[in-house]
């Protein structure tokens, strides 16, 4: 249970996942369409408090995927095309399409969903008289956040049989080790690398999890912690450094990560850290597995080494947020003040030590045959 909220899954009789906070049930963003608004949980506040804001506008949008009230990429698309939305409530016209679309991209460049997101709302809006566009705008960006619970709800489906064989052959507890949070709070619903998780958790599969804290924002303290420990599922906070004695002790069944851009040959995006995970898990025979939503694969690219890399500001690095003993949210500085920080938010996993992607038509190998076969429609 939450200081702040009391938050818990629900499971109905269709495997159906859905987060509960303090009574009520959540997604992650949701329309308010009598205020003409957008709420989303201010994810910089978790785990100590638990707050609400109002998006008004595209600007509010552009800013709450810019500073991170919102992340993890799929969160990021459906914040984006409801920013698009909130764009049309003013002004209708090409020309304010084109800047809302400039302004939203702008934002976070490796997160391929925004892009995804965005471009799916242009296509659509674009033919439209302007006076059609705004209503329709708001059907599309539900559209769009249906797609990805549903998305979310079936790699958590494919990931579950992988948990089910190794607890099978175990006949034990299946330690699974994950890094950032590729949670319900990175997505609509359910989550990508957590949606496995949950669904083995909740059909009675003993499952812990080990937590990589992921400096320099710490989303695995304070994210994947607050999600996993309000669901119930056993887990322990670790130090990023730590997963590769774990591994080496054979206290590691499987990693599962998130991706923000996946490339054409299998090439792996996501929180920086990654990378050295996969290398561990591929020195210990670890399977490291990579829960990917069909809009993260950029297929304009065919391998990783041109993914653009989003470097945030030093402040990240070098102050860590926390809760004093008065109960405040405070900051504190870890280095001297004037020593300079580099802050890379991701780097790239090559396809040759994933093990396997889980996708929401199965888990398939990292190639590029591979990924395009089961996403025919999609190849460029």
């Amino acid at each position: 249970m939450s200081q702040f909220g009391i938050v818990k899954y629900y499971l109905d009789k269709q495997m159906e996942i859905t987060m509960i906070v303090n009574g009520v049930t959540k997604r992650t963003i949701w329309p308010i369409r009598q205020k003409g608004c957008v709420g989303i949980i201010d994810q910089t506040r978790l785990p100590h408090r638990y707050e609400i804001v109002e998006l008004h506008s595209v600007d509010d949008a552009a800013r709450a995927i810019a500073d991170m009230l919102v992340r993890g990429a799929p969160l990021i698309g459906a914040t984006a095309a409801y920013g698009i939305a909130l764009a049309l409530k003013s002004n209708q016209s090409d020309k304010h399409l084109d800047y809302s679309y400039n302004l939203l991209h702008s934002t976070r460049p490796t997160a391929i969903n925004l892009r995804w997101a965005l471009d799916k709302m242009m296509a659509k809006l674009l033919p439209l008289p302007p006076s059609y566009r705004e209503e329709n705008a708001w059907k599309l960006a539900s559209e769009i956040c249906e797609t990805d619970v549903e998305i979310c709800r079936n790699i958590g489906l494919h990931g579950l049989e992988l948990i089910k064989k190794i607890s099978q052959k175990k006949k034990g507890t299946v330690n699974i080790l994950t890094h950032c949070n590729a949670g319900w709070l990175a997505t609509v619903d359910f989550g990508t690398a957590t949606s496995p998780i949950y669904h083995a958790h909740d059909s009675g599969i003993e499952v812990h999890v080990w937590v990589d804290e992921t400096r320099p924002r710490s989303q695995g303290a304070a994210l994947t912690a607050w999600e996993l420990g309000n669901h119930g599922v056993p887990h322990h906070l670790i130090s990023d450094n730590s997963g590769g004695l774990l591994m080496s002790r054979g206290m590691v069944d499987l990693v599962i990560v998130g991706t923000d851009r996946t490339t054409a040959n299998g090439d792996v995006c996501n929180k920086i850290g990654t990378y050295l995970k996969a290398l561990a898990a591929n020195d210990n025979g670890v399977p490291f597995y990579v829960a990917l939503p069909s809009p993260t694969i950029d297929f304009r690219l065919t391998d990783g080494s041109t993914i653009p890399i989003e470097e945030r500001g030093q402040h990240e690095v070098k102050w860590v947020p926390g809760l004093d003993k008065q109960g405040n949210v405070t900051e504190v500085l870890i280095c001297p003040e004037e020593t300079p920080a580099m802050n890379h938010a991701f780097d790239v996993t090559p396809s040759r030590l994933v093990t396997g992607l889980i996708t929401e038509r199965g888990v398939i190998n990292a190639d590029t045959s591979s990924i395009a076969n089961a996403f025919p429609e999609r190849v460029l």
